[in-house]
């Protein structure tokens, strides 16, 4: 059993194929994928796949390049979406500061609204950070301090210390095919530490394929790559780390199990 928990079956590279992209991932034995809305226009097209799919599900979320173009989908817009059986979790949200492509007050009122929306529902939040992580923490602390909600700091590639705030938060932490990458050092030594009844794996596809497969579309099936590469890292045994990382993503997305 494998679970790809973040990827983009509706994207350019993917949505073209997507029967033969499913049924490579099902050869490999993935049994969950998690379909990631990022606007949304997106929403109904991602919560469409996982209805005719049923090892597929969806989230529904406003990305932080796009927060300027969402100004009104707000906390109850949000949790209206998430009432979807089908919707397991609402992101991808939270701060980039790297790229700019939004104002960084919008992305953190944004940021804030999914916050409320999880804490609401109960649903997980799938956060997206990158060079944002001391903004990302402070909002997280502020927003869990109104009242706990679950989440996982999707494709990561902080800090080893923004690792130890999202663990001491009771977030999961979810480790893409980046962590193939020879110059991955810092991730590679942040993914060899990371509790085990903590960590996911995914595919961001059809972003950040593995290795072997740079340079290609990213797709679920590769999941499997990345799991044997870090199994093989955290000196573990790959089919038991392919079950608990799944096992990890039905307790996190439990709405799954329903």
């Amino acid at each position: 059993m494998l679970a790809d928990s973040h990827c983009h079956l509706n994207y350019k590279g993917l949505a073209e194929q997507q029967d033969a992209v499913l049924a490579r991932a099902r050869a490999r034995g993935v049994t969950a994928m998690l379909n990631i809305a990022t606007r949304e226009g997106e929403w109904a097209d991602v919560i469409a796949v996982a209805e005719r799919e049923p090892d597929v599900w969806a989230t529904i979320g406003v990305h932080p390049h796009d927060a300027d173009q969402h100004a009104h989908v707000d906390t109850a817009r949000l949790v209206a979406a998430a009432a979807h059986p089908r919707v397991v979790g609402i992101g991808e949200s939270g701060l980039d500061y790297h790229y700019d492509r939004s104002d960084r007050q919008r992305q953190q009122a944004s940021f804030r609204a999914h916050c409320a929306a999880c804490r609401e529902t109960g649903l997980p939040i799938v956060v997206h950070t990158r060079d944002a992580e001391e903004d990302t923490a402070a909002i997280l602390r502020e927003e869990l301090g109104k009242g706990a909600f679950p989440g996982v700091i999707h494709c990561f590639t902080a800090s080893d210390a923004f690792a130890d705030v999202a663990l001491e938060l009771g977030f999961f932490i979810s480790i893409s095919g980046i962590v193939t990458f020879k110059n991955a050092r810092e991730l590679q030594a942040t993914a060899k530490r990371v509790p085990i009844d903590r960590l996911l794996i995914e595919t961001d596809a059809p972003f950040l394929a593995p290795v072997p497969h740079r340079g290609k579309p990213g797709e679920p099936a590769f999941v499997a790559d990345t799991c044997t590469f870090l199994a093989e890292l955290r000196s573990e045994d790959s089919e038991e780390l392919a079950q608990a990382t799944a096992d990890n993503f039905h307790r996190l997305f439990a709405k799954t199990m329903r």
